[in-house]
């Protein structure tokens, strides 16, 4: 990864913030465009302009964070995205990442820990490869975040994408909830938290009950399992 050519838009309206992060980045290589508000930010992230990162405040002007991430993955744009706000609830965490969000930092932060958090983002990026992934008759394009099954489209949100495209990586395996909230959260959940069980039924009146043939099965006591039950 080359920083002296990598772009990061930051949407930040508190202006001693935008300048802080817009000097600490221009000062480690990075080329930066700041957006005021949201909607500037939701249309420059989403403009010809191509970003390699976002960095992305929740309370803005005009329009939020939440609703801002949300725009940006709907129309289809999968730029890394860093939440950076003031709120530490765990369901404002859970909030972003399910919206779309990459990563999740609070403020007061050190800036090394937001540039580690780049460089992180920035090289998952970078080995990611155009990879299609199929089982049975569902077929998941990884690099595109589509899903189809039986030929036809499943409109599937951020995190569904990836919680079902952790278990087709690995099917026919028993993958652990815990296991998969890591995988897909990146958090570390109570053991009693209910966040995959829900999901899962969100994905399978998505991709399987529209369908005679079943894939996401339980396994009892431990996890789920994408397999052809035939």
């Amino acid at each position: 990864m080359k920083t002296d050519t990598t772009r990061v838009l930051v949407i930040e309206d508190e202006k001693k913030t935008s300048q802080f992060l817009q000097q600490g980045l221009v000062e480690g290589g990075y080329k930066v465009d700041v957006a005021e508000d949201g909607e500037d930010g939701l249309r420059m992230a989403t403009s010809t302009n191509s970003y390699d990162v976002i960095l992305l405040d929740v309370m803005l002007p005009k329009r939020d964070g939440w609703s801002v991430i949300s725009e940006i993955r709907r129309a289809g744009k999968q730029t890394p995205t860093v939440m950076i706000t003031a709120r530490d609830q765990v369901s404002d965490k859970v909030k972003g990442l399910d919206m779309g969000a990459d990563a999740y930092l609070v403020k007061p932060f050190e800036f090394s820990e937001l540039m580690a958090m780049i460089r992180s983002l920035m090289r998952r990026e970078a080995t990611r490869q155009p990879e299609v992934v199929k089982v049975s008759d569902l077929e998941l394009d990884l690099f595109q975040h589509r899903a189809k099954r039986g030929g036809q489209a499943i409109d599937l949100t951020p995190k569904e994408f990836a919680l079902l495209s952790t278990l087709a990586r690995r099917a026919g395996e028993t993958i652990s909830r815990r296991h998969l909230t890591e995988q897909v959260w990146g958090l570390n959940f109570d053991s009693d938290t209910n966040i995959v069980d829900v999901h899962i039924r969100r994905l399978r009146s998505k991709v399987d009950d529209p369908f005679p043939r079943k894939l996401i099965h339980t396994v009892r006591g431990i996890g789920y399992v994408l397999r052809d039950s035939q």
